[in-house]
């Protein structure tokens, strides 16, 4: 069973820069794709951006330009390099683990625990 463990969650003022981290463990296989999707409260749960194992990246229209999402294979982390955040980003943020296709494109797969970010001055 695939494990997720996100780190680097936490407050920060408006404007600031946080850094996420996820790292897999329990996979015997490198993951179609893995990224981050946000709960802010009484909303549902949405993408942030996204990653496959070829590279190629999805990003939601909100955060373009300012969050980058990156991947080690070798290592099965992932990570989202947030800048210029806002109020709007506040949210818990989810690790997310497809390991096919198939389980992407339904948003079906594994996901982490969660880490609040919050922005606020």
């Amino acid at each position: 069973q695939v494990q997720l463990v996100e780190s680097g969650g936490g407050l920060v003022q408006p404007g600031g820069s946080l850094r996420l981290s996820c790292v897999a463990s329990g996979s015997s296989f490198r993951p179609y794709a893995m990224g981050w999707y946000r709960q802010a409260p009484g909303l549902q749960r949405d993408l942030v951006a996204t990653i496959t194992s070829g590279g190629s990246t999805n990003y939601a229209d909100s955060v373009k330009g300012r969050f980058t999402i990156s991947r080690d294979n070798a290592k099965n982390t992932v990570n989202l390099h947030m800048n210029s955040l806002n109020a709007e980003d506040t949210a818990v943020y989810y690790c997310y683990f497809a390991a096919t296709y198939s389980e992407y494109a339904a948003r079906f797969g594994s996901w982490g625990q969660g880490t609040q970010v919050t922005v606020s001055s």
